[in-house]
């Protein structure tokens, strides 16, 4: 299965992927597997809870404009990828990579910072950054029909 963001995706009930993907991100809790690797993290969300793969950019940072975050900036929906600017430096490489978090719909969002936690979505940007990294700043978020399109089934291990 493939769905494009023109072939239905907007009419698309979303309801199972979101209730999946929040309640693996949860179990995640405390977990310490994802060090600097945020999108790697909600993507596993949706990915790993619903047998699918997803396609976006290869950083927060990147997936951030890809998905046209700034265009949404009130609290975001359940399911959501909530982004913020921030950069650092991550094995030599000084960049924007920026920092994303699965909303949880409630106003809080859970992500992958010392260790995969949940915060208000705007709390995010008060948490101590890492040395040598900027504190994140909210830009927006996207919804879960733009960062799921085209989509395809895929069998993880």
């Amino acid at each position: 299965m493939s769905i494009g963001i023109g072939i239905g995706i907007r009419n698309y009930d979303f309801d199972q992927e979101i209730e999946n993907a929040i309640t693996w991100a949860k179990e995640q809790l405390d977990s310490q597997e994802y060090p600097l690797r945020c999108l790697a993290f909600v993507e596993d969300a949706y990915e790993r809870s619903n047998g699918i793969e997803m396609w976006g950019g290869s950083d927060a940072g990147e997936s951030s404009e890809l998905y046209e975050a700034h265009k949404n900036t009130g609290n975001p929906p359940a399911g959501a990828f909530v982004f913020y600017s921030c950069s650092g430096l991550v094995e030599g490489e000084l960049k924007h990579w920026g920092h994303v978090a699965l909303s949880l719909g409630n106003g809080e969002a859970i992500h992958a910072w010392d260790k995969v936690r949940i915060d208000h979505y705007l709390g995010v940007c008060h948490l101590q950054a890492a040395p040598g990294w900027t504190k994140p700043e909210f830009i927006g978020w996207a919804p879960v029909q733009r960062v799921l399109a085209g989509m395809q089934k895929k069998q993880w291990n």
